[in-house]
């Protein structure tokens, strides 16, 4: 545990570096695609006062974009290390040569690799008269962290809450007078041997690992509005092969989880039932998939096209309501996922429980309308926030969790590491997995 945390603070300071230096790249590795951006950093960290990242984001630009299509990585995870590898090279190299410019850093997110997250609190005494520095590391420190197993490593360990004395809901009690202190924190851990592989791959390419995030946590900050993500919201992420679901309240993650199925699945089940290749199902799934029928669409025939030699099998037609049989079965079975995942956080708690989609599958037609009926709450479809330089075809929702994580490596959020802990005073103990501790918290 000692060495993750000396990792994270590795590549804390490494993040800080490329910041001096002016550019970083940004990497989404995923099932359907790799997506890479280049951001020049101008030097003006963000104020207090600008209203954080969303606030005219004076920070950063995006002077390199790249996708390629993803190879060796399934359900978020790499499977093949070489194929993803020369993936990952490729984009890289196709945004560099658009930016210009070398770039050696990276940050890096992935939506697999089976996350959990645990909520955590711990009080302690103020030494002095006001809260310093020191203080906020004690009290994190002082969070009793669950034996959340072998094999898993803390991926985010963010201070959600905290409390002085008797005022709760403070944001950050540096510099605030009182006696005693204590802080809720919530933590997504994450299956170690995904991020072992994900790390190794990076460094294969000859690039530097300047941090790393869940695509759950990157894709709910920047499809996520603001009141959204102050009141309480829910962002789901349907990627390619997976889905991340993850929970925000007064603007900090409180709960992440993910699906191991998404639009790849569905594209699958189209292949199968069409006994075509998956190139030509994704096609089908992309021009004419969606998730309601109406009258029209059994009169609406799909021509299947195909290269087999065959004359008859390749001059088939389907119905356009045919398809729709297909796909709707294994939408409804992510959504219903996605609501077990949600029931067992304790979403319907919430002040507000809004629900937004986002990512590549979130395209279907018709999804909003079907999720709205699984999931009970108001729906509604998210597309990334503006970032300054942009191009126009990485702006929509598939692009989600790249956007987030270029306003993750640019406005970060305190984590634990970012407060000089002593490591023998790294907790240890242990108690039970609380991942509804926020009920009694809001």
């Amino acid at each position: 545990m000692i060495e993750l945390y000396e990792s994270q603070r590795a590549m804390r300071n490494m993040r800080k570096a490329a910041m001096q230096r002016g550019v970083v790249a940004i990497l989404d590795v995923g099932s359907s695609k790799i997506a890479c951006l280049v951001l020049r950093f101008d030097g003006t960290e963000r104020d207090e006062e600008d209203g954080g990242p969303l606030a005219g984001q004076s920070g950063f630009r995006v002077i390199g974009a790249a996708t390629t299509r993803s190879r060796g990585v399934r359900f978020g995870e790499i499977e093949s290390m070489g194929e993803t590898e020369r993936a990952i090279r490729t984009a890289v190299q196709a945004a560099q040569k658009m930016a210009g410019i070398r770039v050696d850093h990276v940050i890096a997110c992935f939506s697999g690799a089976e996350p959990r997250s645990y909520g955590l609190d711990g009080q302690v005494e103020v030494a002095g008269m006001t809260v310093d520095e020191q203080d906020v590391a004690r009290v994190l420190s002082a969070c009793d962290v669950p034996d959340f197993g072998h094999g898993r490593e803390v991926l985010h360990a963010q201070p959600v809450n905290f409390a002085l004395d008797h005022r709760s809901g403070l944001i950050d009690p540096r510099g605030q007078i009182g006696n005693e202190l204590s802080s809720d924190m919530h933590m997504l851990t994450v299956d170690a041997q995904a991020i072992q592989n994900l790390a190794h791959c990076v460094k294969r390419c000859d690039l530097e690992l300047a941090g790393l995030a869940s695509s759950a946590y990157v894709s709910g900050t920047a499809s996520l509005v603001e009141d959204e993500q102050e009141l309480g919201a829910a962002c789901i992420d349907m990627g390619g092969g997976a889905t991340g679901v993850s929970i925000f309240i007064k603007k900090h993650m409180i709960y992440g989880d993910a699906v191991r199925m998404g639009g790849d699945h569905v594209t699958s089940d189209i292949s199968m039932g069409l006994q075509v290749p998956m190139a030509t199902a994704e096609r089908i799934k992309t021009f004419y998939g969606g998730v309601v029928a109406t009258g029209m669409d059994d009169r609406e025939m799909i021509e299947i096209g195909g290269e087999t030699g065959d004359w008859e099998h390749d001059r088939r037609t389907v119905s356009r309501a045919e398809l729709i049989g297909i796909m709707r079965p294994r939408v409804e079975e992510i959504l219903e996922e996605v609501r077990a995942r949600l029931d067992a956080a304790g979403f319907d708690h919430l002040p507000s429980q809004q629900i937004v989609l986002t990512g590549g599958a979130s395209q279907i037609p018709g999804l909003d309308g079907l999720a709205s009926k699984i999931l009970g709450q108001q729906v509604r479809l998210g597309r990334p926030l503006r970032v300054h330089g942009l191009p126009q075809a990485a702006t929509g929702p598939g692009f989600a969790s790249a956007v987030g994580l270029c306003l993750f490596a640019a406005y970060p959020q305190d984590e634990w590491w970012d407060f000089e802990i002593p490591v023998d005073r790294y907790p240890a103990r242990s108690f039970k997995r609380a991942v509804q501790w926020f009920r009694d918290n809001w």
